[in-house]
Protein backbone atom coordinates (compact mmCIF):
# COMPACT_ATOMS: atom_id res chain seq x y z
CA UNK A 1 0.00 0.00 0.00
CA UNK A 2 1.26 3.64 -0.87
CA UNK A 3 -0.10 6.42 0.49
CA UNK A 4 0.60 9.67 -1.86
CA UNK A 5 -0.62 12.25 0.46
CA UNK A 6 -2.52 12.98 3.99
CA UNK A 7 -5.15 15.93 4.34
CA UNK A 8 -5.47 17.42 7.76
CA UNK A 9 -8.57 18.80 9.34
CA UNK A 10 -7.87 21.69 11.59
CA UNK A 11 -9.67 22.69 14.30
CA UNK A 12 -9.26 20.02 16.89
CA UNK A 13 -6.25 18.48 15.16
CA UNK A 14 -4.31 21.43 14.67
CA UNK A 15 -5.35 24.67 15.92
CA UNK A 16 -7.01 24.73 19.61
CA UNK A 17 -10.74 26.00 18.80
CA UNK A 18 -13.55 26.26 21.08
CA UNK A 19 -16.71 28.50 22.48
CA UNK A 20 -16.17 27.31 25.41
CA UNK A 21 -13.53 29.71 25.67
CA UNK A 22 -15.08 32.71 25.25
CA UNK A 23 -18.60 31.56 26.90
CA UNK A 24 -16.70 30.38 30.50
CA UNK A 25 -16.07 34.30 30.95
CA UNK A 26 -19.43 34.96 29.68
CA UNK A 27 -21.46 32.44 30.98
CA UNK A 28 -19.64 31.23 34.33
CA UNK A 29 -22.32 28.94 35.24
CA UNK A 30 -22.13 25.50 33.88
CA UNK A 31 -25.82 24.85 33.41
CA UNK A 32 -26.73 28.35 31.79
CA UNK A 33 -23.20 27.83 29.40
CA UNK A 34 -24.38 24.40 27.82
CA UNK A 35 -27.31 25.39 27.45
CA UNK A 36 -27.02 28.59 25.43
CA UNK A 37 -23.99 26.70 23.40
CA UNK A 38 -26.70 23.92 22.55
CA UNK A 39 -29.64 25.83 21.84
CA UNK A 40 -28.63 29.33 20.43
CA UNK A 41 -25.37 29.45 18.96
CA UNK A 42 -24.93 25.97 17.95
CA UNK A 43 -23.09 23.91 15.90
CA UNK A 44 -25.77 23.43 13.23
CA UNK A 45 -25.31 27.42 13.55
CA UNK A 46 -21.80 27.53 13.13
CA UNK A 47 -21.63 25.40 10.05
CA UNK A 48 -23.86 27.57 7.74
CA UNK A 49 -21.32 30.12 8.46
CA UNK A 50 -18.87 27.71 7.31
CA UNK A 51 -20.73 27.20 4.40
CA UNK A 52 -20.25 30.53 3.19
CA UNK A 53 -23.43 32.29 4.62
CA UNK A 54 -22.20 35.70 5.79
CA UNK A 55 -21.53 36.33 9.62
CA UNK A 56 -24.18 39.46 9.48
CA UNK A 57 -26.76 37.62 8.21
CA UNK A 58 -26.15 34.72 10.30
CA UNK A 59 -25.85 36.55 13.37
CA UNK A 60 -29.39 39.25 12.39
CA UNK A 61 -31.45 35.49 12.22
CA UNK A 62 -30.21 34.32 15.53
CA UNK A 63 -30.56 37.59 17.35
CA UNK A 64 -34.55 37.82 15.68
CA UNK A 65 -35.04 34.57 17.30
CA UNK A 66 -33.15 34.76 20.57
CA UNK A 67 -33.30 38.73 21.32
CA UNK A 68 -32.71 38.31 24.57
CA UNK A 69 -29.66 36.98 23.72
CA UNK A 70 -28.35 39.76 21.43
CA UNK A 71 -25.04 40.73 23.58
CA UNK A 72 -23.98 37.05 23.67
CA UNK A 73 -25.30 36.47 20.29
CA UNK A 74 -22.61 38.89 18.95
CA UNK A 75 -19.87 38.29 20.97
CA UNK A 76 -19.61 34.98 18.98
CA UNK A 77 -17.81 36.51 16.29
CA UNK A 78 -17.25 39.75 17.43
CA UNK A 79 -14.87 37.87 20.13
CA UNK A 80 -14.64 34.89 17.48
CA UNK A 81 -10.36 35.30 18.14
CA UNK A 82 -11.18 34.52 22.10
CA UNK A 83 -12.11 31.27 21.04
CA UNK A 84 -8.68 30.33 19.52
CA UNK A 85 -6.27 29.23 22.47
CA UNK A 86 -3.63 28.50 19.72
CA UNK A 87 -1.98 25.30 17.98
CA UNK A 88 -2.07 21.43 19.13
CA UNK A 89 1.60 21.15 19.65
CA UNK A 90 1.21 17.25 19.09
CA UNK A 91 -0.43 17.61 15.47
CA UNK A 92 1.79 20.16 14.43
CA UNK A 93 4.64 17.74 15.38
CA UNK A 94 3.01 15.06 12.99
CA UNK A 95 3.03 17.82 10.22
CA UNK A 96 6.50 18.06 10.90
CA UNK A 97 7.48 14.46 10.75
CA UNK A 98 5.62 14.13 7.53
CA UNK A 99 6.75 17.32 6.04
CA UNK A 100 10.17 16.24 7.20
CA UNK A 101 9.93 13.06 4.75
CA UNK A 102 8.34 14.68 1.51
CA UNK A 103 5.15 13.49 2.26
CA UNK A 104 2.54 15.85 0.55
CA UNK A 105 0.28 17.84 2.46
CA UNK A 106 -3.29 19.74 2.27
CA UNK A 107 -5.48 20.82 4.60
CA UNK A 108 -10.03 20.71 4.31
CA UNK A 109 -11.39 22.34 6.85
CA UNK A 110 -15.12 23.77 8.02
CA UNK A 111 -14.11 27.54 8.21
CA UNK A 112 -15.91 30.76 7.45
CA UNK A 113 -13.83 32.94 4.73
CA UNK A 114 -14.09 35.58 7.06
CA UNK A 115 -12.48 34.18 9.78
CA UNK A 116 -10.35 31.90 8.37
CA UNK A 117 -7.87 35.03 7.24
CA UNK A 118 -7.25 35.92 11.66
CA UNK A 119 -5.64 31.88 11.91
CA UNK A 120 -3.62 32.03 8.24
CA UNK A 121 -1.69 35.24 9.55
CA UNK A 122 -1.82 33.97 13.68
CA UNK A 123 -0.67 30.44 13.12
CA UNK A 124 2.10 29.42 10.29
CA UNK A 125 1.80 26.06 10.70
CA UNK A 126 -1.14 26.55 7.66
CA UNK A 127 1.32 27.56 5.09
CA UNK A 128 2.94 23.96 5.26
CA UNK A 129 0.28 22.70 3.12
CA UNK A 130 -0.02 22.52 -0.57
CA UNK A 131 -3.63 23.54 -0.85
CA UNK A 132 -6.20 24.03 1.61
CA UNK A 133 -10.11 23.77 1.04
CA UNK A 134 -11.82 25.94 2.88
CA UNK A 135 -15.51 25.28 3.20
CA UNK A 136 -16.54 28.88 3.42
CA UNK A 137 -15.16 29.82 0.40
CA UNK A 138 -16.26 26.69 -1.31
CA UNK A 139 -19.76 27.52 -0.04
CA UNK A 140 -19.72 23.25 1.08
CA UNK A 141 -19.21 21.71 4.60
CA UNK A 142 -17.67 18.11 5.15
CA UNK A 143 -19.21 15.69 5.09
CA UNK A 144 -20.98 16.41 2.35
CA UNK A 145 -18.98 14.25 -0.85
CA UNK A 146 -18.94 17.26 -2.82
CA UNK A 147 -16.16 18.80 -0.55
CA UNK A 148 -14.27 15.62 -0.81
CA UNK A 149 -14.72 16.06 -4.82
CA UNK A 150 -13.03 19.44 -4.56
CA UNK A 151 -9.92 18.46 -2.76
CA UNK A 152 -9.04 15.34 -4.48
CA UNK A 153 -9.61 17.79 -8.01
CA UNK A 154 -6.90 20.24 -6.18
CA UNK A 155 -4.39 17.52 -4.90
CA UNK A 156 -4.79 16.16 -8.86
CA UNK A 157 -2.93 19.26 -9.82
CA UNK A 158 -0.27 18.19 -7.87
CA UNK A 159 -0.51 14.49 -7.84
CA UNK A 160 -2.14 14.50 -11.29
CA UNK A 161 -2.66 10.03 -11.31
CA UNK A 162 -3.63 10.22 -7.19
CA UNK A 163 -6.92 8.27 -6.42
CA UNK A 164 -8.65 8.24 -3.08
CA UNK A 165 -7.39 4.54 -1.65
CA UNK A 166 -3.67 6.41 -2.16
CA UNK A 167 -4.92 10.12 0.05
CA UNK A 168 -5.92 9.86 4.45
CA UNK A 169 -7.67 12.66 6.00
CA UNK A 170 -7.70 13.27 9.42
CA UNK A 171 -10.51 14.46 11.03
CA UNK A 172 -11.70 14.88 14.97
CA UNK A 173 -15.31 14.29 13.56
CA UNK A 174 -15.76 11.05 12.96
CA UNK A 175 -18.27 11.90 10.50
CA UNK A 176 -16.22 13.86 8.36
CA UNK A 177 -13.24 10.51 8.90
CA UNK A 178 -15.94 8.22 8.09
CA UNK A 179 -17.49 10.54 5.34
CA UNK A 180 -13.57 9.79 3.83
CA UNK A 181 -13.92 6.23 3.81
CA UNK A 182 -16.88 5.80 2.85
CA UNK A 183 -15.65 7.62 -0.75
CA UNK A 184 -12.66 4.65 -0.53
CA UNK A 185 -10.05 7.52 1.33
CA UNK A 186 -8.08 5.99 4.43
CA UNK A 187 -10.25 8.74 7.06
CA UNK A 188 -8.89 8.61 10.07
CA UNK A 189 -10.83 9.60 13.35
CA UNK A 190 -8.33 11.82 15.53
CA UNK A 191 -9.28 11.44 19.60
CA UNK A 192 -5.11 12.11 20.18
CA UNK A 193 -1.97 12.24 18.40
CA UNK A 194 -0.17 9.27 19.70
CA UNK A 195 -3.41 7.08 17.99
CA UNK A 196 -3.76 8.92 15.11
CA UNK A 197 0.23 8.64 14.50
CA UNK A 198 -0.01 4.86 15.02
CA UNK A 199 -2.95 4.46 12.02
CA UNK A 200 -0.30 6.50 9.75
CA UNK A 201 2.55 3.94 10.58
CA UNK A 202 0.11 1.46 9.79
CA UNK A 203 -0.35 2.82 6.58
CA UNK A 204 3.06 3.32 5.81
CA UNK A 205 3.76 6.80 6.74
CA UNK A 206 6.69 8.33 8.16
CA UNK A 207 5.75 9.33 11.61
Amino acid sequence: MTIKAVVFDFGGVLIDWSPEYLYRALIPDDAERRWFLSNVCTMDWVVRQDGGQPITEGTAELIEKFPEHEPLIRAFYERWHEMVAGVLDDGVATVEKLEAENVPLFGLTNWSDETFPYAWEHYPVLRRFKDIVVSGRVKMVKPDPAIFDEMLRRIRAHLPDVQPHELVFIDDNIKNANAATELGWHGVHHTNADETEARLRALGLPV
